[in-house]
């Protein structure tokens, strides 16, 4: 089916929410599941957050359940949407509450962190699609207060990243509670051995859809590397931040410890920031990515977790204060700026210790990451460290550019032996603001 035909095929109210939300034309996701979902059938989607996934399950099950009328009952749902993080389920009842305006739905976002009460109350009074994290709904589940034996639609939503959280004992208790007459929908970003055996469980007869975002998202980022030894990175972080552009930074750190450190760095300094990761409660979370939405919060500092399924609008640039461990995590972060066809740019620190996750990701990218070698903290230890030759930014795209000897080309990740003598200069060292 052609894709500009796809939102034709919804019904009116639907037609109508889309319309107002200001979209014209499905992205390739949509394109390929919301024909299937519609015809009734099982999907398994290999895809990853940021291609338009959600509006292409809400949208078809919206539908079904419209042309399906049945009476909302007490604790009994009937489409069930598992998702592995608090955010991501916010964001699914944000669509929910987007493509639903129009139609006479209830539905109700379950997850922990918060008082369970509202939650029971909701089910209490009956509704038609609970979007919910694995772990909450097993104890509304343990308490009686939500049942799944009338479900007719389930979603499971990241699979691989509720295998990497360790959720799939309460995936499998819930599953074994579903009817077996039901329409289910599986999304991975991978499919890793366990995951693959789930599908097998989970579905009749899939139709089978992949989409891959990476290399054009990847396209229109403007990747650079900065080699800086660990006690330098907040100084340079501070000096970015400053002398750029950056309206709206998102900032990778390895460990919740680190992320409130750096908010406390950058705050110190007058750059408004706020962190979201796992140990921060639901309201300071949803407060921290409400003002950074809104511009209110200039610097957003997440851990890996706790930034899955975060879409933001408008993300200028996303910088890697730590590389990752994973180098498929780099892809994910990353591709947080350059949404919807805009271009972005990323920044990655690399330490001594962090060769190894360097080299890493040059090695998936299939090509090097552009470094520069033109900046106040840059560090020849760590630059030697990862045996790089590294690939210079391009003219005009190396911000804080000194004047400096010439150096030939280097490539960061590569294994290349270094030609030519090194410059041997001091570089200037100043202390963290």
């Amino acid at each position: 089916m052609s894709e500009n035909t796809v939102f034709n095929t919804l019904i009116e109210p639907l037609r109508r929410a889309v319309a107002d939300a200001g979209y014209q034309q499905p992205t390739p996701i949509q394109a390929e599941a919301i024909p299937p979902v519609l015809k009734g059938k099982d999907l398994l989607g290999c895809a990853q957050t940021g291609t338009g996934k959600t509006a292409a399950f809400t949208l078809p099950l919206l539908q079904r359940m419209t042309e399906r009328p049945a009476p909302t009952r007490k604790r009994q749902p009937r489409t069930l949407i598992l998702a592995p993080t608090r955010e991501l389920v916010a964001q699914i009842g944000e669509q929910l509450d987007t493509y639903g305006k129009h139609l006479a739905l209830r539905h109700i976002t379950i997850y922990g962190g918060v008082s369970q009460n509202p939650q029971v109350k909701a089910m209490q009074r009956g509704v038609d699609i609970v979007v919910a994290t694995p772990g909450r709904l097993m104890d509304l589940i343990q308490q009686g207060f939500v049942r799944l034996d009338r479900l007719e639609f389930f979603v499971l939503d990241e699979a691989d990243r509720m295998l990497d959280m360790g959720f799939m004992p309460d995936i499998r208790r819930i599953v074994a509670q579903l009817p077996k007459e039901r329409q289910s929908l599986f999304f991975s970003a991978t499919m890793p051995p366990p995951i693959e055996a789930l599908t097998k469980e989970l579905l009749y007869k899939p139709a089978r859809i992949s989409i891959d975002p990476e290399q054009p998202t990847v396209d229109r980022i403007a990747q650079s590397c900065m080699f800086v030894d660990r006690e330098d990175k907040d100084a340079l972080l501070l000096q970015l931040i400053s002398a750029e552009a950056m309206d709206k930074v998102l900032i990778f750190t390895r460990t919740k410890h680190g992320a409130d450190r750096v908010v406390r760095k950058l705050s110190s300094s007058g750059i408004a920031a706020a962190a979201i990761h796992g140990n921060k409660s639901q309201a300071a979370r949803t407060s921290a990515l409400y003002d950074f939405r809104r511009g209110r919060v200039r610097a957003l500092i997440a851990t890996d977790l706790a930034s899955r399924g975060l879409d933001v609008d408008g993300i200028t640039h996303v910088i890697n204060y730590d590389l990752p461990e994973d180098a498929e995590t780099y892809i994910h972060r990353i591709g947080r700026t350059a949404r919807a066809g805009s271009i972005g740019d990323a920044v990655s620190f690399c330490s001594a210790r962090e060769r190894d996750q360097l080299r890493a990701i040059a090695k998936m990218l299939r090509q090097d990451v552009p470094v520069n070698l033109e900046h106040t903290f840059h560090s020849d230890s760590a630059e030697k460290a990862t045996g790089a030759e590294a690939r210079p930014l391009p003219r005009g795209n190396q911000p804080m550019r000194r004047p400096s000897a010439s150096r030939g080309p280097r490539r960061a990740g590569g294994n290349q032996r270094r030609s030519g003598q090194s410059s041997g200069r001091r570089r200037a060292r100043h202390a963290a603001a």
